[in-house]
């Protein structure tokens, strides 16, 4: 029997999602963990793969697609043999309407038997696609680097190596209304690979592809490579210009060049978030001055006695905030609704990464088990993943506690917004000299602002000075945390 494919929910937030690419086509054969398609949810692109071994029988949302629902059917999986009448029987209204299918799941991909067919390990690691594509060009897999996941060889991939090698066939590929034809650009007709999302981004900025240069497998162009462009473009001098004209007598007009930019995804989840938060959390904010001399002299020590790992001020902040919950667990807690709220055993902690185009937050599970030089590593590895889109939901997804440094773009002390349903989140400013009065003399010490935002639907004000006074001991006495 036929097998819906559905928009998948890759968050408990998430509501809607963009179908960004498709990796088959109708008459594909699929295996359970083949990648089917590219997802773009509020905080990344993900990848998503098959869960049933079928083929392809329609796709019933053509790529580039925005708010498709979540629980949406986007294509049908049949089994082989499978008739196209079994579809319409048995789908949605929607696949009743949809095209009918462009090949039949009959369909036999014929498979060289030569000595030049790939290798049974390579073609077990690469999509069916990618195998019809290199057995029609001749091109040997084992030579393609994968790009998917756990290094899968896709589409893409097959086509850079037929590409880079004059001497291969280009290959035949059925095309379908679901699937675009490869687009070319420049006046000498090259193909210029490229993301749907990236393509859509490009045309509506009025940007020519060819001349942005792609980040992505193979040299493609993807979101942040068209972000990116955009950013390093020469700014406009200003949004309302004063242009003099000749009318007999001179006068002066106001002409607007503000131009209407749509906002991405992750955006738009940020601004509905941070709308919600401030207008439904009670918000107040308590700070504290920590003088941070010690903490750096055992951080310069701690890094001079080891040289794989650098131990950098926020694993520290990261460490004290973790002990801090511990020792005042009462500001450990989440709201859930008016008459309950959620008291962690653990401290969670959420580090924002700022990413283009918004933020994501990598949680540390359980810092108060972990030391400054596991703390360091996860957190490094957290942040890299996050800017390369590959965090799976739950490094990211629910959290104790959060914490947002600006210390190092010279930020002296910020309210930060509440990230809810979480209760606290700490604003980390700058460390810098400051004058103190210690003994009734003046003199320097480093000094770091902290602020404290504090959800008052469930901490009290004395729980949450309670908690950013233990941070501060941890911060100035750092030896506590080796304890």
């Amino acid at each position: 029997m036929s097998i819906k494919i559905l928009m998948p929910a890759l968050s408990p937030t998430m509501t809607e999602g963009s179908l960004a690419k498709w990796h088959v086509k109708v008459g594909d054969e699929v295996n359970p963990g083949d990648v089917i398609a590219e997802i773009e949810t509020d905080k990344a692109t993900m990848e998503v793969e098959a869960v049933d071994q079928g083929v392809i029988g329609q796709i019933l949302v053509s790529e580039g697609t925005e708010a498709v629902p979540v629980n949406e059917t986007i294509g049908m999986l049949i089994e082989e043999g499978e008739e196209e009448s079994c579809i319409v029987d048995r789908g949605t209204d929607k696949a009743a309407a949809a095209a009918p299918l462009l090949e039949t799941a009959s369909r036999v991909v014929d498979v060289p038997s030569d000595s030049s067919a790939p290798s049974l390990t390579a073609s077990l690691n690469s999509t069916p696609l990618a195998r019809r594509i290199a057995e029609q060009a001749g091109v040997d897999l084992l030579s393609v680097e994968g790009s998917g996941i756990n290094g899968k060889i896709v589409r893409a991939d097959v086509e850079a190596v037929i590409l880079s090698d004059q001497s291969l066939p280009k290959p035949q590929v059925a095309k379908s209304n679901n699937v675009p034809s490869p687009k070319t650009n420049g006046a000498n007709g090259n193909r210029v690979f490229a993301s749907p999302l990236a393509r859509r981004l490009a045309a509506q900025s009025n940007i020519d592809i060819a001349v942005v240069r792609g980040s992505g497998p193979n040299g493609r162009v993807i979101k942040t490579d068209i972000d990116e462009f955009i950013r390093n473009r020469e700014p406009q001098k200003s949004v309302i210009q004063e242009v003099e004209v000749e009318t007999g007598s001179r006068s002066k007009m106001l002409v607007d060049t503000s131009a209407t930019v749509k906002l991405s995804t992750m955006r738009q989840v940020i601004a509905k978030r941070m709308i919600e938060s401030k207008s439904e959390v009670p918000h107040f904010y308590l700070t504290m001055d920590c003088e941070i001399d010690e903490l750096l002299r055992v951080r310069s020590s701690l890094n001079d006695a080891q040289s794989d790992v650098r131990i950098s001020v926020n694993d520290f902040v990261i460490r004290a905030c973790g002990m801090g919950l511990m020792k005042v667990p009462a500001a450990n807690v989440a709201y859930k609704n008016e008459n309950e709220m959620l008291q962690f055993q653990t401290a969670d902690i959420s580090v924002a990464v700022a990413l283009e185009g918004g933020l994501i937050t990598p949680i540390v599970r359980a810092v108060e088990n972990k030391g400054f030089k596991q703390i360091s590593s996860e957190m490094r590895d957290l942040a890299s993943r996050a800017r390369e889109g590959k965090l799976m939901p739950e490094e990211y997804q629910g959290g104790s506690f959060s914490i947002s440094n600006l210390g190092m773009f010279g930020v002296k002390q910020f309210d930060a917004v509440i990230n809810t349903p979480q209760a606290c989140i700490l604003a980390v400013g700058v460390g810098e000299q400051r004058p103190v009065v210690k003994d009734g003399q003046i003199v320097p010490a480093t000094v770091m602002s902290c602020t404290l935002s504090v959800d008052h639907r469930v901490v009290d004000g004395a729980i949450g000075a309670e908690l950013l006074a233990s941070i501060k001991r941890y911060l100035e006495e750092p030896a506590l945390m080796l304890l």
